[in-house]
């Protein structure tokens, strides 16, 4: 049993590290955007605008079909959060729901709803930076992700940045007869930047963290994108990126 047992946590590592290290090709040392087969970044992909935020109780049943749902314009990029409901494992959508919806209602200061209810902000363009979110390829149920923020040089402080960056699933329009396309959140990630990741003297200061994620039970590993934003001291948000996965030429 003890061969065993090591055998299988030494695949484990072997698995987690064959997941991380395509994505620290070129970092931290260069801020150059070096692509990686097997790699899914945001890079070339258009700055959001706006971050749409919505948020439907796993209680509601009937949420998800709902038409009036706000649909995102041009330039916006939509997040979809499922609440735990009171019905717990019972609720009509529990299976998607998560904890970190939670937490997510807390800090933009809205309460639980008993249907559904929605946030729409604007980064806030003087305080921002480049942001940079990538993925690699689902494997034995985990997928190596990072995010890597350079702030401008308008930023106020360094210091009290606070980031998010989550797992999604990217559902078209018409999914379980959804009015609209979507990018289902399925698992959350808080990098603890109370830290800085030192560059050259020729670069600024930056932010760095690249790491393991798990892949729900459910979700369709093809379907998985990141998106990860930036918000500063004041709550504000300031950086927005997606990944997209191109085509091999």
């Amino acid at each position: 049993m003890k061969t065993f047992s090591h055998s299988a946590e030494n695949h484990k590592h072997m698995v987690l590290a064959a997941l991380v290290m395509p994505l620290l090709v070129g970092t931290p040392g260069a801020w150059a955007q070096t692509a990686v087969a097997g790699v899914c970044s945001s890079d070339g992909q258009p700055r959001p605008v706006r971050l749409v935020e919505r948020f439907i109780n796993a209680d509601c049943a009937s949420c998800w079909q709902d038409r009036v749902t706000p649909r995102t314009r041009r330039g916006e990029l939509a997040l979809d959060w499922v609440v735990p409901g009171k019905k717990e494992e019972d609720a009509p959508l529990a299976a998607v729901a998560s904890r970190e919806a939670l937490d997510r209602l807390q800090v933009l200061k809205l309460q639980i709803p008993t249907a559904s209810v929605s946030s729409n902000r604007r980064l806030k363009d003087r305080e921002g930076g480049v942001l940079r979110v990538a993925h690699g390829v689902a494997l034995s149920g985990y997928m190596g992700v990072s995010m890597r923020f350079k702030p401008s040089a308008t930023a106020s402080s360094s210091r009290g940045w606070s980031a998010w960056l989550a797992l999604v699933e990217v559902l078209p329009e018409g999914t379980e007869d959804s009015p609209v396309a979507r990018n289902l959140v399925r698992t959350v990630f808080q990098p603890p930047w109370n830290g800085l990741s030192s560059l050259s003297k020729k670069e600024s200061t930056a932010f760095f963290e690249s790491r393991v994620m798990n892949v729900s039970q459910g979700a369709n590993p093809e379907r998985l994108q990141v998106i990860g934003w930036v918000e500063n001291a004041r709550g504000e948000l300031v950086a927005a990126a997606q990944s997209a996965c191109k085509e091999p030429q």
